[in-house]
Formats: structure tokens, sequence, C-alpha cells
């Protein structure tokens, strides 16, 4: 053991911007976009807080940095997928809200959409960037499986518009709720056998007989 063991450890004053966005992303998730402070984000990057400043002007393009960097790249591979995919509508559509819950669901980044509730009216330019980079696309996406579905004959005739909500919103209520309501009770609940009963409940009312 040297005598450098025993000295306090430094901050670093550079770090990549990926690391900043990770220590972003923890704390926005642990306390909410209001009582995120951008000294405490450095300090957990293990950087000065200038050198956030180098890449980051303020609190709002540090988030959208954490919806670029950790969102986006997976709603444009699930775009590529649906792109692709040849065969039945449904099983698509299984694959993607499985997919969802896999890659974002069980990770830090479920605590977006809690965060995004909560504070939307206070943050109206975070809240309309989500909106328009995460939201729109995940609906477009789920309407043009839902479409083909219909016109194929392998879905039953909706409005697509009504569909999309009643597709999504037990996953966007898991992902709420699990960084809300479930930590705060006592009866266990599996997020996977939820999604795997609302599955069948669409395959029963979605697909045409």
């Amino acid at each position: 053991m040297s005598d450098s063991d025993f000295l306090p450890r430094k901050r670093r004053k550079e770090a990549r911007p990926s690391e900043l966005i990770a220590a972003a992303l923890d704390i926005f998730v642990e306390k909410g976009f209001a009582a995120t402070r951008l000294d405490e984000v450095a300090e957990r990057a293990g950087v000065v807080k200038g050198t956030l400043y180098r890449y980051f002007a303020n609190k709002e393009e540090l988030f959208k940095a954490v919806i670029r960097e950790g969102v986006i790249p997976l709603i444009d591979e699930a775009e590529a997928m649906v792109a692709s995919h040849a065969g039945s509508e449904f099983a698509l559509l299984e694959r993607v809200l499985l997919g969802w819950w896999q890659r974002i669901g069980t990770t830090r980044l479920s605590g977006i959409p809690k965060l995004i509730v909560a504070e939307a009216r206070n943050f109206p330019e975070v809240a309309a960037f989500y909106y328009e980079n995460v939201i729109c696309r995940g609906r477009a996406m789920l309407a043009g499986i839902l479409e083909r579905g219909m016109a194929s004959g392998e879905f039953r005739r909706c409005n697509v518009e009504h569909c999309i909500d009643v597709v999504y919103a037990p996953i966007f209520l898991l992902a709420v709720w699990q960084h809300s309501i479930f930590p705060c009770g006592e009866t266990r609940v599996d997020p996977e056998a939820i999604l795997r009963t609302h599955l069948e409940l669409l395959a029963q009312g979605l697909c045409a007989a």
C-alpha cells in the first residue's frame, strides 16, 4: 500500500459527456427535475461543476442529452425492427411492448415517465421535448402496426388513436408506479406477468376471429 492510498480523492477536471449523462439520469430519477442541481450531478460524476458547463448550458439541455443518449437510440432500433418485420402484426406488437419493458422498464430510464408526469406543467419545454421525441414517435410506431394489422384483416377495425392509448397505458402505468406506489406497498408486483396478461387480453380483443 502506497502513501497515495491514504490521500483524499480529488475530483477530476475532465469527464466524458457520457459519464455526466449517466450521473444526471441517476439524480433526475432519484430527485425529479426541479430538485436536481448541476453541482450535485458534477459531484456524482467526480468532476468540478465547470466541467459540466463545457458540455451543457443548463439543466434543460442536460435532460435533453439524457433522452438523446438513453432513449432515442432505443426508439431508432425499434423503428428499424418494425420496418423490417414480416409476418404477424400481433407478434410484432408483442415484441415491441416486451422489448420496451426489457430495454427501458427494467432500467433507470423507467424513471423518466414519472418525472414527466410530475413536472410537465412546471417545465413545459422539457415535457414538449419528451413528447415530440419519444411519445410521438412511439405512438406513430404503434399506429403503423395497428393500421397494417387492420388492413390485412389480422386485427379488428377500431379507432387507431384510442387503441394506441389502450395498448400503451398499462406499460406506462407500470413504469410510473415502479418509481412511486410499488416501493410503498407490501404486495410484490410482477411486471412481466402483468404485461403477459395485458397481451393475452389484447389478443382476445384485437385479433379478428
